[in-house]
Parts: structure tokens; sequence; C-alpha cells
């Protein structure tokens, strides 16, 4: 029996399984031995860009719903090891250390958030990365609900204005009132860089500025954290705010197993991968997401983001069975790009193209995000394996609709 190992079970893993599952069907009988097994720390498929938000109850999808229908299996283990010479994988379960072989390998461990060595950050500074992080911080927001009013229970500082920061942010007001913490709260958006969303160009700053002032969202830039604390935070401009929360949102790396690969790894740790996925210089080794660079239009690498995740764990999935059973691979392009970035209450920011042009702002932008993170990045939820498998075709997507 020939086997595909998949590791990790977010953006890029889910639809690099799925995408196998389906082309070994259209294969037929002869790849109907062909094992997919997908390993993954977690027995769920986190929707992470949504770890943000105030309501966490629909983002953590079981993978037995959507992997057991189209016969792809999964355990949940970290990967501690990965050898591509002997085609040989090291796992550690509950139950202890394993070695897997495979015949294929798509690697799609995604991203992690980096936290610097400053003092008191790992003790008491919060995170929206992973599931668990962003429970952990809505746990402790309504722990902080329930306590006397003071300047630091009612002070969160964000640190980071990049994407997630900004959109963190935004959308704190909201849960610290759900949380029990409204009326004289403060929301700190802290970063190194002279302006909020240095990324988003002369375009959408001025956007962003305008909603994050009209939510109240105050700013301390030029600055860098030089410590953290149970209840205050520590600028090297050596201002030190009361705040009993810290949300750490400043960089994200590709993960650290990409590492493991003999391979030279671009600025975020990520391995080059051509149009079909493979990783360049290894065979039988495929990575798409967050943990994969491509040159998605032949001049522009790809971003961190489930938008490109997504579409290259199809085509992983697809190309990797292909080559398994001597087939044409499919190339993957994509040849637009945009951004919607959710700006809380105040609504979204929809900006096109590589220079991020404005597109739709406010209101009609919000609705645009919220078709994104609701319904077009999930997969379907009823266990029906034909809708799945369909779901799971190499194709592109056009660009999401604006909403009126």
């Amino acid at each position: 029996m020939a086997r595909i190992l998949v590791l990790g079970a977010g953006f890029a893993g889910l639809w690099a399984a799925l995408g196998a599952a389906r082309k070994r069907d259209d294969i037929g009988p002869r790849a109907n031995d062909t094992e997919i097994l997908v390993i993954d720390r977690n027995a769920y498929h986190n929707i992470r860009v949504r770890n943000y938000e105030v309501d966490l109850g629909d983002i953590a999808l079981p993978l037995k719903d959507l992997l057991d229908p189209v016969g792809v299996r999964h355990r949940v283990a970290d990967v501690t090891a990965i050898d591509p010479a002997k085609h040989e994988v090291g796992v550690k379960t509950s139950s202890g250390a394993d070695t897997l072989t495979y015949d294929r390998l798509v690697l799609t461990t995604g991203s992690e958030l980096v936290r610097p060595a400053i003092s008191g950050l790992a003790a008491h500074g919060f995170d929206v990365d992973t599931y668990q992080a962003a429970i952990r911080l809505g746990t402790h927001l309504a722990t902080l609900g329930k306590q006397p009013p003071s300047p630091a229970r009612a002070t969160v500082a964000v640190v980071g204005a990049g994407f997630t920061g900004i959109e963190a942010a935004a959308e704190m007001p909201a849960k610290l009132a759900h949380a029990g913490i409204a009326g004289d709260h403060r929301v700190i958006l802290i970063d190194p860089n002279p302006v909020v969303g240095a990324t988003f160009g002369a375009h959408g700053r001025p956007v962003i500025n305008e909603a994050l002032a009209a939510l109240g969202v105050e700013t301390r830039l030029n600055v860098r954290v030089s410590a953290v604390g149970a209840d205050s935070i520590t600028l090297d401009s050596g201002e030190i705010i009361p705040a009993a929360t810290v949300v750490w949102c400043a960089g994200m790396r590709a993960s650290p197993l990409a590492a493991m690969l003999p391979v030279k790894r671009d600025a975020l740790g990520r391995l080059p991968v051509d149009h079909c996925m493979r990783v360049e210089g290894l065979n039988g080794v495929f990575a798409a997401g967050d943990v994969a660079s491509c040159l998605i239009d032949g001049e522009h690498p790809t971003v961190m983001s489930c938008q490109f995740a997504r579409p290259m764990g199809r085509f992983a999935g697809h190309n990797v069975v292909a080559n398994l059973f001597g087939e044409k691979l499919l190339p993957l392009t994509i040849d637009w790009y945009v951004t919607v970035l959710d700006l809380g209450a105040w609504g979204a920011l929809y900006t096109t193209g590589w220079d991020r042009e404005v597109h739709t702002t406010g209101a009609a932008a919000k609705l645009t995000k919220q078709t994104i993170n609701q319904q077009r990045i999930y997969p379907p939820r009823n266990g029906d394996r034909a809708a799945l498998l369909a779901a799971a075709a190499p194709t592109i997507q056009t660009a999401p609709p604006t909403r009126k």
C-alpha cells in the first residue's frame, strides 16, 4: 500500500488531503489502496483567521467530519523529525514515539507567531495565533469582567500593527463589552513602525486610521516593548501603561519543521516550491500554505494567508497523487490579489492588487469580510462525500464580490 503523508490540517493541509482524495477517486481502482494520512497536533481544523473575533463557537471543525467521509485517515500527533532521504517522519503521540514511512510527503504545517525573549511576555502575554490561545484570551477577559474596576483591568495593549494586530485591536472593544468591561476601557495598538498598517501603503492607511480613531483605539508608534507584567506593559520610551491584557501580534514565521528539509529557505523560513507545489530540490516532497513560497503570478511570492493556502493545498493534493501515479501535474497560477481587513464595528477595508488600491470601505466591505470568514473559507459541513470532493477541485476562485 502506498502512503501519502500530509503534515498539518490547517487551510493548506485540509485542502491538500481533500484534493488528494479527489484525485485518488479520479484515478480509479489502481489507486484504491493508496492511503492518505493526515498528522496534526489537534483533532480539528481551526478557521484560524477568525481567532480574533468575539464568537469562537464555530471555528474548530472536527477532522472526522471532514476527512472520514472521503476515506482520509488522521492522527493526533506532534511531528518531531522529517527525513526525506529515508522517507520517514518521526511523531510523538499520547502513547509514545512512532516513525511513519511515506511514498509522498506534503508539508502543510503553516506558520507560527514569533515570540521574542521579552521579560514577562511568556508568562503574561496573550495571542490569537491558535484556537487554544484565542479561548485562553476570551477566558481571561471574562475573568477580568468579574473583577473590580481598575485602569489595568480596562486596558488592552495589542502589540503589532500589521494585519492581525489591527483586526484584534478593532474587534477588542466588542470583546471587552462581551466580557462585561465597557465604558472607560482603553485599547492601545503598539508598533515599532512610524505608521499603522505599514504594508497597506498610502491608499489604505488613512482608512485604517479613520476606523481606529472612530473606535477609540489609541496608538503608540516608533516604540518597542521592554517588559510585560501581570498588570502593565513597559515601552522603551519609558512609558509604563497599566494593562492586565497584552495581546502579542508582532510577526509570523514559517513552521520550524521546514528547517528539517535540506533546502534553502526564504527570510520567513518558507520552502521554495514551483507552481505544482513541489519543493525545489527534493523528490516526492510537496509543500503548501504558509510554510511554502511560490511566485504565484510569476513575479510576486505568495503571502501567508488562507487566500493562498487553500488553493495551494488543493493543487498540492491533486499533484501529489498525480505524481505518485505518473500522471500530468497541474500548475497553479493566481493573477489577482486582494485584502479584506476587518475593522470591527466601523466596517472593513477591501483593497485590490499588490499595491492595495482601495476598493470598498465601511459597511459594504464588512459584508464581504463576513462572507469570507463565515462562508467562503469553510468546507462543506454536511458530511457529504461528493460535496467535499467537489469543493477540493484544483480550480481558482474569483476574487470575492462586493456585498451591498
